[in-house]
């Protein structure tokens, strides 16, 4: 803003241009080009005046802008904005970005100044030579939830959206704020594969291991399995693997192994692969394959059952009384003699569960094949939860208590 004047409306502009030099600090006759900013919102308008017709003519009224600058001379450095109309559409979409990593999606890590009309590419390329990074395709997006101040929980997908101001769009808000990952390997590329995080529980030692499975869309469970089973270490080389949905320390689902991967859902319940036991590879007619789980009773919700660590199945033979169960039990949990005695052994079914006593046949609970929802209808092991008391070095309890975790890549 360099001033305001008052002509008269019949007057022409070339009678203003030496006062507006001066305004300007430019030479007295500097040649220079007038534009009139008629809006700025919602979007800007701004057109050439003509300095030879009067400002009544024009259209020129109390209160409009005038906006001057020294014409372009042919052979001079290149703008990005050679013209008031341009600069004034930078300004309007102008729109600064503060980027954080995914992984830290607390804390800004820097700022770019973008446009809201920019491409997916155009951002992409930006953020990808601030890293240094060669390949913009390995930039991955994910906009911000303008709600729960969190990322949002599917990231953008490779040339999924208009423009920037799309990316940064929140229902009614716009964000300031985008996350962003460096991948392995192109979106593009990434896309076309299904990638699940798949917990490897190991038969005899005391720990998870995470593993990363990439494969095609349109593979099967028994894909992911045979990928597994390069990547970990069996128990004996004929080992066979199966795998689990987990969810709140139940087990939902034994995955089919021709069922397609691309619907699977890792992202709410846990994925998780074991070995098969060779006790569940030859049941007899009357034999019954359960779910076990631990639970233990919240005195602050009327002794409501609340599941924890680590569910398994367990075969249970024809006429097996619980006294004969517990001992298996015990020596495939690793639970010492003390602590074992003070557990509580229920039949649960809807979450009510009917303590047991050694005597009890275990099967005449389980009769029913067809119960829907068999993760509800399960043996439960009442004990305390010391989870998060309890140190790994005392506790080599494995299914009670959370395992130790790697995470593989």
């Amino acid at each position: 803003y360099v001033g305001r004047l008052f002509v008269k409306g019949t007057g022409k502009p070339t009678e203003i241009l030496t006062k507006l030099n001066e305004l300007a600090g430019f030479a007295p006759n500097e040649e220079i080009e007038l534009f009139e900013e008629i809006k700025f919102e919602p979007n800007v308008m701004c057109e050439h005046v003509d300095k030879k017709l009067t400002f009544r003519a024009s259209q020129l009224e109390d209160g409009d802008i005038i906006c001057f600058q020294k014409p372009l001379q042919a052979g001079t450095v290149k703008c990005r904005y050679p013209d008031v109309p341009s600069f004034l559409e930078y300004v309007h979409n102008r729109q600064v970005v503060r980027f954080r990593s995914l992984e830290k999606p607390k804390e800004d890590e820097f700022s770019l100044e973008l446009s809201k009309l920019h491409n997916y590419d155009d951002v992409v390329e930006r953020v990808a030579s601030h890293l240094n990074l060669d390949d913009p395709s390995k930039i991955r997006l994910t906009s911000h939830n303008c709600y729960s101040q969190q990322p949002k929980p599917q990231p953008i997908k490779y040339r999924g959206v208009e423009h920037l101001s799309d990316i940064l769009a929140h229902y009614n808000q716009t964000s300031d704020i985008l996350y962003y990952e460096v991948l392995d390997i192109p979106l593009p590329e990434l896309q076309g594969l299904k990638t699940l995080k798949v917990a490897f529980h190991h038969a005899t030692k005391d720990e998870v291991v995470i593993h990363t499975i990439r494969l095609p869309k349109q593979s099967t469970v028994g894909d992911v399995i045979n990928d597994l089973k390069t990547k970990v270490e069996l128990s004996h080389k004929d080992a066979e693997l199966r795998l689990l949905e987990v969810f709140y320390h139940k087990i939902y689902k034994i995955f089919p192994l021709n069922e397609k991967i691309e619907n699977i859902n890792d992202q709410y319940w846990t994925l998780r692969a074991e070995e098969i036991p060779e006790e569940e590879k030859d049941l007899g007619p009357q034999d019954r394959l359960i779910h076990v789980y631990h639970f233990t009773k919240d005195t602050s919700q009327n002794q409501q059952v609340q599941n924890f660590g680590e569910p398994f199945f367990l075969v249970i033979r024809e006429g097996e009384t619980l006294a004969e169960v517990k001992v298996r039990i015990q020596k495939k949990l690793q639970v010492p003699d003390e602590e074992f005695s003070k557990w509580k052994f229920a039949f649960l079914s809807l979450g009510r569960p009917t303590y047991l006593q050694d005597s009890d046949v275990v099967s005449t609970r389980f009769q029913r094949r067809d119960v829907y929802g068999a993760w509800e209808q399960y043996l439960g092991l009442e004990h305390s939860d010391t989870t998060s008391k309890r140190s790994y070095a005392a506790n080599q309890n494995r299914h009670t208590f959370e395992k130790p975790v790697r995470i593989y890549n």
